[in-house]
């Protein structure tokens, strides 16, 4: 008998691009969403992002671009949303991250946190009047929940409503919130004698502003504001009515936890596959320096890094699609799979050298916006005492 190990070795070499042939975990249908979007940013994202990021703009307009392909409230069913798979939405995460984190957390700010709520707390009328106008990227959607002094800790929220008639009147501020200056509605939580509710907030309502926050070292190409109501005059049926309690945003945050888990394995992955295909081209002593054992070493971590994270998401998918994923789930992929994918592109950045700082590869742009992504939608600490509590059955908050 012949070696196992050497025995025609050519057929059994794994694509270095998918080594763990994660391609065949997914459906016919699976694969093609995710090719169609891969293909949307080849073509629409990739090819301009490094100008949008060094401009620290948002292109607006790619809303009703990603509304046609179905990409806005994809995995909500009814009123006009695609109506997916939770797996195929965290596919395309996974894709438009790949292009840059501003892209997916647009996409998520829409789908998860904004157009979410009114699916699952909002009325029928609520849900008839705005999101189709939504999935469409007719209509831009903010969620504001993180406030100046309340971030971690969402229950110390001060923004406040009070009921005024049949109107409620809203003050407060709130901060590091995606998409705010470029939003037609806000979903604001705010604390009212009863505990804690939802409105829906046009962004034209008199007393609400919106101020860009500039001078980002991070996802330059996101929108991020602060927004201030003073005395915001919303009428009692702007008020979801289905929820009450800090259950309301916190389901929210666990949508777009699920879909981080996702985005960041393709930030990840382009960050992998630059540094490879750079180890192959760039020369030093006389051979590329995908020759060195310390090169190689730094690329086969990277590649681990990368599968292991999309076996993580596609288990936490196929999870959501049957109904069992957990909370406490979730903060496993968002915390681990974010983690590692700032180490890779850290040692990515480290294999490009000096061309790593540049704009003319990714790795530093994700780099720089993965830190902002480790951070927003639960910070590390914070996940790691989701899961410490599920673990001892105690709390670890406070």
């Amino acid at each position: 008998m012949g070696d196992p190990m050497t025995a025609d070795i050519s057929l059994a070499t794994p694509d270095p691009r998918d080594f763990l042939d994660a391609d065949s975990l997914f459906d016919e249908e699976e694969r093609l969403l995710r090719d169609t979007v891969r293909d949307f940013v080849k073509k629409e994202i990739l090819p301009n992002i490094g100008e949008w990021w060094e401009e620290g703009v948002f292109p607006v307009e790619l809303a009703k671009t990603m509304g046609d392909m179905g990409l806005l409230g994809m995995h909500l069913e009814g009123y006009g949303c695609a109506g997916t798979s939770g797996t195929a939405y965290g596919l395309a995460c996974l894709e438009l991250e790949a292009g840059d984190s501003g892209v997916r957390s647009f996409v998520s700010v829409q789908g998860s946190l904004a157009m979410f709520p009114i699916w699952k707390f909002g009325s029928e009328e609520q849900k008839q009047e705005w999101l189709p106008r939504m999935a469409s990227g007719e209509v831009i959607g903010c969620f504001g929940l993180t406030e100046p002094d309340s971030g971690s800790d969402p229950a110390s929220m001060r923004t406040h409503a009070r009921r005024d008639g049949s109107d409620w009147v809203i003050n407060g501020s709130k901060m590091w919130i995606t998409n705010g200056n470029v939003a037609q509605v806000a979903i604001i939580w705010a604390r009212t004698d009863e505990g804690v509710s939802g409105f829906i907030v046009p962004t034209d309502t008199p007393g609400f502003e919106a101020h860009e926050i500039k001078h980002k070292a991070s996802l330059r190409a996101s929108v991020t504001s602060e927004l201030s109501l003073d005395d915001v005059r919303v009428p009692d049926a702007y008020r979801l009515p289905e929820v009450s309690s800090m259950r309301g945003p916190l389901s929210c945050l666990n949508e777009a936890r699920y879909g981080i888990a996702w985005g960041v394995v393709g930030a990840a992955r382009a960050c992998f596959e630059a540094a490879l295909d750079y180890s192959l081209e760039r020369h030093q002593f006389g051979k590329p320096i995908g020759s060195f054992q310390l090169t190689q070493r730094k690329l086969v971590e990277m590649m681990i890094a990368v599968n292991r994270g999309m076996l993580v998401a596609h288990h936490l998918g196929r999870r959501k699609d049957a109904g069992t994923l957990t909370p406490h789930q979730i903060s496993f992929g968002k915390m681990d799979n974010t983690r590692n994918a700032l180490e890779v592109a850290r040692l990515a950045r480290g294999v490009l050298g000096g061309n790593g700082i540049t704009l003319e590869y990714p790795v530093f742009r994700h780099m720089a916006n993965l830190e902002t992504v480790y951070t927003y939608e639960g910070t590390n600490e914070i996940h790691t005492l989701i899961m410490g509590q599920a673990l001892t059955g105690l709390d670890a908050f406070s």
